[in-house]
């Protein structure tokens, strides 16, 4: 039996690969291109930075070092300069599919990071295998802008899985819905009517604001906004806004809310400032053919009835009265019941009158 040569000894200390199979290398070289590793072969086996990610901007030297040991699969034994061709990505995707067919068979919540943001929903990530999140499928309620996601990590469930076709598609819409779900149980085993809640402002419309109360919205009625008359609801609260809101009512799923607290109402102490006789002074809020409103104060008007707006005749109060008009009146009616208070200009224009002809004692 002949002795072998030296190459031939050396060869056959190499172990043998061949396509297709998995192997574990030992980085020897690594460059923001390529990542060079020993493999026990012959030759050195090459990793491009193509085949290690798809995405082309990453640096390789960022997520590799002298000496550290990766497991690979073998693309290619000889690239025609003897060296052997590798891929990680490949690999890595092969073993998230995997884990993507088991968390589909078992209905498992998987947490991946978007890659990207498409026209029509969502790229993420699981160890190298890709999923599809549509857009109909990201939220429980419609979302136009979708770019808030980007390197978000958000949780889903694989609801089709079919890799031959490159169609695994992702739901993240029924665990938002579940959860909101939990949260509005939990919400509504709670609250009942008069309690004082904290919420945050979340839309805002012409007859009032929406509130999330942290598991279902209330609805904070332009009326329920101040004691006082509000035209506009963005004048009171703004979307973002934190504060703090009566439950007034409860229906089904439905929350009425208000920010007329009973403490504060302007009535509890009226009886004792516009009592009959007082002289006040208060803005036209609004008129009719019979009348003009005026405030005294958010939350309280008086009638100044077109008959008591002058001592000489007046068609219609908008005849002599504007909007926002600064008038000077008396108090002649006050009922706390039924919350009305009566005004007139031409008493204070009769007692000026008296005190006109009043004779000058000498």
């Amino acid at each position: 039996m002949s002795e072998m040569s030296f190459e031939e000894m050396l060869n056959e200390s190499f172990k043998t690969v061949k396509n297709g199979e998995i192997v574990e290398g030992t980085v020897i070289d690594v460059n923001p291109e390529q990542i060079v590793l020993n493999i026990g072969y012959k030759a050195d086996g090459i990793l491009t930075r193509s085949e290690y990610s798809n995405d082309s901007s990453v640096d390789l030297t960022t997520v590799a070092s002298l000496g550290d040991t990766m497991e690979v699969r073998v693309l290619k034994i000889n690239d025609g300069e003897g060296q052997v061709l590798l891929t990680y990505k490949r690999l890595a995707a092969e073993r998230g599919n995997k884990k993507l067919e088991e968390a589909f068979e078992n209905g498992e919540v998987l947490t991946a990071k978007v890659v990207r943001v498409l026209n029509g929903g969502l790229s993420v990530n699981v160890d190298g295998a890709r999923v599809f999140i549509p857009a109909s499928l990201v939220s429980d309620t419609f979302e136009k802008d979708l770019t808030k996601y980007m390197d978000q990590e958000i949780e889903f469930k694989i609801i089709e899985f079919n890799p031959k076709r490159r169609r695994i598609i992702g739901d993240r819409k029924q665990l938002v819905a579940a959860e909101k779900k939990k949260a509005q149980e939990e919400l509504f085993s709670h609250i009942t009517v008069g309690d004082v809640v904290e919420g945050v402002v979340k839309n805002i419309t012409d007859f009032g604001a929406f509130i999330d109360l942290g598991g279902a919205d209330g609805l904070l009625h332009i009326s329920e906004m101040s004691w006082g008359r509000v035209d506009n609801p963005k004048s009171i609260v703004a979307v973002g806004d934190k504060i703090k809101v009566l439950i007034k009512d409860i229906k089904g799923d439905r929350i009425a809310l208000s920010l007329k607290f009973e403490d504060q109402n302007p009535w509890l102490s009226a009886d004792e400032k516009y009592a009959v006789g007082t002289v006040v002074t208060g803005k036209v809020a609004r008129m009719t053919d019979f009348g003009a409103f005026v405030e005294l104060e958010p939350g309280i008007d008086a009638l100044l009835h077109v008959s008591q707006i002058s001592r000489d005749h007046v068609d219609k109060p908008a005849d002599v009265l504007a909007i926002g008009q600064d008038i000077t009146a008396e108090i002649v009616d006050f009922n706390a019941a039924d919350r009305k208070i009566s005004l007139s200009v031409k008493a204070l224009e009769a007692g000026d009158e008296q005190a006109e002809e009043a004779p000058v004692e000498e």
